[in-house]
């Protein structure tokens, strides 16, 4: 039903320190975490719950994600290394050298075959995952790389830094084609929408920015956070984004209506990680309290006007939309007066009859 909120499924302790990353496997059977205790723990969703921690970094791992196959895992780390990993009980990885500054993001490409990272050395680094090599460098941003991204269909990577800039790569020419300026502090992490046209970008300065790569324009410009915004992530619709931010909260940005639905508490402190799985009727965050939280959607089985209608019920915003395009045709900003539905995971009373799993040490 439309009443129907997102929900805390369960939180996931095992980590001992910050949870900088989380991602789904394709079929959202499994989660991996990775975390500033040096250590990747892959969660297994769909069987009597258990999981299994990696080790192999020597520093904190700052990145994570699945292969789009689900076969393999890329991790970064401060301690300069990308690797590739098995994950499985033998877990066996491959170390990639070629950073010579922690590795701050990593992420694969559509098929499978490259992986982009992205490190304080000013560089953003294209292997192969087939012969675990190097196959080429980008390089024009002056200051640190937080976040690189492969488009959907492989032939553009964006990437954001320290420098206040977003990039925009051509992957065959190995150049940059276009850059965006954030001129109010930093971006922090950037990612495409699913059809490939738009990037987001979180912001140092506590917004989200939505870009459009063919008309060079900003779209939107979300102000609804009170802290920096560490991390967003698409829903698989393209119609809502989800952000993590230090501010402690979660929040859910409907992006047809303009608007933002909802805010998640649940974290105590930082939130520094959110994914969608890959049908979106599930997202998993991870925050400077070392848990990671599994949610529940109503997206993917509901309406969007049934939505809008119930949100708008709810939390009484501004008019309905006039819904003239996907996306509005000038940018716009939002700040505290708009309302959202507020969602406080910490009252809810979320699964706490299932014992936390035992993690077995790989």
């Amino acid at each position: 039903s439309p009443q129907e909120d997102p929900v805390l499924i369960r939180p996931f302790r095992g980590h001992t320190a910050a949870v900088t990353g989380v991602a789904f496997d394709p079929n959202a059977a499994e989660l991996v975490t990775c975390s500033v205790d040096r250590c990747l723990i892959l969660w297994k969703l769909k069987t009597q719950c258990s999981a299994y921690r990696f080790s192999g970094h020597a520093e904190a791992v700052t990145s994570v994600e699945f292969s789009p196959d689900g076969q393999v895992l890329a991790s970064a780390s401060q301690d300069h290394t990308v690797r590739l990993w098995i994950p499985c009980i033998h877990g066996e990885s491959s170390v990639l050298k070629g950073h010579t500054a922690p590795v701050r993001s990593v992420s694969f490409s559509h098929d499978g075959y490259s992986v982009v990272s992205a490190s304080n050395d000013k560089l953003i680094k294209i292997w192969s995952v087939c012969y675990q090599r190097l196959l080429f460098t980008l390089f024009q941003h002056t200051g640190w790389v937080c976040c690189a991204k492969f488009s959907p269909d492989g032939r553009i990577v964006a990437s954001c830094a320290e420098d206040k800039s977003i990039n925009i790569w051509d992957t065959r020419n190995k150049i940059c084609i276009n850059t965006f300026s954030d001129y109010e502090g930093f971006p922090t992490f950037v990612d495409f929408n699913p059809s490939g046209t738009c990037i987001a970008s979180a912001g140092s300065n506590n917004t989200v920015k939505l870009w459009d790569i063919r008309t060079n324009k900003l779209l939107q410009n979300f102000k609804v956070h009170r802290a920096g915004v560490n991390c967003v992530s698409f829903h698989p619709s393209g119609n809502y984004l989800i952000t993590a931010s230090s501010d402690g909260t979660l929040k859910i940005l409907d992006l047809l209506g303009e608007r933002l639905s909802y805010t998640l508490h649940g974290h105590k402190g930082p939130v520094l990680s959110v994914a969608f799985s890959k049908g979106g009727d599930k997202f998993a965050s991870g925050g400077v309290d070392a848990q990671v939280l599994l949610w529940k959607t109503n997206f993917d089985t509901l309406d969007y006007e049934e939505v809008l209608e119930h949100n708008f019920r709810r939390a009484h915003i501004d008019d309905p939309p006039h819904l003239l395009d996907v996306y509005p045709r000038s940018s716009h900003i939002h700040d505290e007066r708009f309302k959202s539905v507020e969602v406080d995971a910490t009252f809810d009373v979320p699964d706490i009859q299932t014992p936390d799993p035992v993690i077995i040490d790989i």
